[in-house]
């Protein structure tokens, strides 16, 4: 049965409630759905109604594509002057000896280790320390444009870039500008947290808040950058929590139309201060997907990041809304592992992610980071491929 059947099948259940059937109905329109009726989703719909609606947007906008890219994660620290309680990753300064801290020389190596391998985009998230500063990071960008023009920086969220302006006393605007001359390309989505104060405060009361967060994306945008927007779920947030921060990025994307892709992060509790909340259930998660699906209308993608939720739980997302999920990664980035994810040493081969996703019947995409299609693997084979062997992080001793 088509996406189309299974949403007029849906329309006709004379069972259906009828605060449902409105919102079906304005998924069949191509209609916006309100505030309320995304929290109403949340407190009342099923699965398989959320799944229905959701699969119906996904393929209506991507059929069966599913997309990834070619990429690797490169993480300047783990220390921070931030301590947010459901951190697993970063250690305090005064911890410091127990983390690592990376120079501009020591990242452009970790860069130049992929020099023969088509990696698209290398993806750059961290602590917040003093010494990576404005002229820090701007360096790097340089000198990692010098060596490979090519390569897309995906760099930095606005919990550094607020820290980094104003420290280098910059507007947000001009601090964003001088990033992107030296070599930014595009952020990704990280340090969104819940923007509600009554959720933001209790779990990363110290870092920027929701409006700084929102504006360093808005001045990205106006300069031409793309980026993504995440959202922590899962924890001590209430339903509407999460609505009122999908709806506030629903807005500044009105605005600016410069989101590429949602991605919902699953709250983990391993070795963290909020080790005594309880991780959602894969149905919440697909449920939350579906939502996301649903009420993100003017985002064109939804991401799950397999590393964090499971391989599993990543190809089962694909039939609730999700059209990307993520990329090769290698296994250079911690902080998904830290925080118990069950994938420990995150990454897979282009070969075993085109066939994760084909084993759900989906057609894999590889895309660059701004969605241009590198390769479509549906009817590629494979000779036999070996996975790289990946460069590993630094400590302090």
């Amino acid at each position: 049965m088509t996406t189309t059947a299974k949403l007029t099948f849906l329309l006709n259940d004379p069972d259906l409630p009828a605060p449902l059937k409105v919102i079906a109905q304005k998924v069949q329109q191509k209609e916006r759905i309100s505030f309320d009726e995304g929290v109403y989703l949340y407190e009342h719909a099923e699965l398989g109604y959320l799944g229905t609606l959701a699969n119906y947007i996904r393929e209506e906008r991507h059929g069966d594509r599913t997309y990834f890219n070619r990429n690797f994660h490169i993480e300047p620290t783990n220390v921070c002057v931030y301590s947010c309680n459901f951190c697993s990753y970063s250690r305090l300064i005064k911890n410091k000896e127990d983390g690592w801290e990376m120079s501009v020389d020591g990242m452009i190596d970790i860069l130049k280790k992929y020099d023969k391998e088509p990696v698209t985009e290398v993806h750059i998230t961290g602590g917040v320390v003093p010494k990576q500063n404005l002229d820090f990071y701007a360096d790097f960008f340089r000198k990692a444009k010098a060596h490979r023009p090519d390569l897309h920086i995906k760099a930095l969220t606005p919990v550094e870039y607020y820290y980094i302006f104003k420290k280098a006393k910059l507007s947000h605007y001009e601090g964003m500008k001088y990033m992107h001359e030296a070599g930014l390309d595009s952020m990704p989505g990280g340090g969104a947290e819940i923007f509600h104060p009554e959720v933001r405060e209790k779990i990363a009361h110290d870092k920027c808040n929701a409006a700084q967060w929102l504006d360093i994306h808005e001045q990205a945008h106006k300069l031409g950058m793309r980026s993504n927007a995440t959202m922590l779920y899962g924890h001590i947030e209430e339903f509407w929590h999460r609505v009122d921060h999908m709806e506030r990025l629903r807005q500044l994307q009105d605005k600016t139309g410069g989101f590429q892709a949602f991605i919902p992060l699953k709250f983990r509790n391993q070795n963290n201060q909020m080790d005594h909340v309880p991780e959602v259930s894969v149905v919440e998660d697909l449920r939350n997907y579906a939502i996301a699906r649903i009420y993100m209308d003017n985002f064109d993608h939804i991401k799950a990041y397999w590393a964090m939720i499971s391989r599993q739980t990543a190809q089962l997302s694909l039939n609730f809304g999700v059209d990307d999920i993520d990329g090769t990664l290698d296994d250079t980035t911690k902080i998904y592992s830290m925080a118990g994810a069950e994938e420990q040493t995150p990454g897979m081969s282009t070969q075993e992610l085109v066939n994760l996703i084909k084993q759900v019947n989906r057609k894999p995409i590889e895309r660059d980071t701004l969605y241009n299609v590198v390769t479509d693997y549906t009817a590629f084979v494979f000779e036999d491929e070996v996975k790289p062997q990946f460069y590993k992080l630094p400590v302090i001793n």
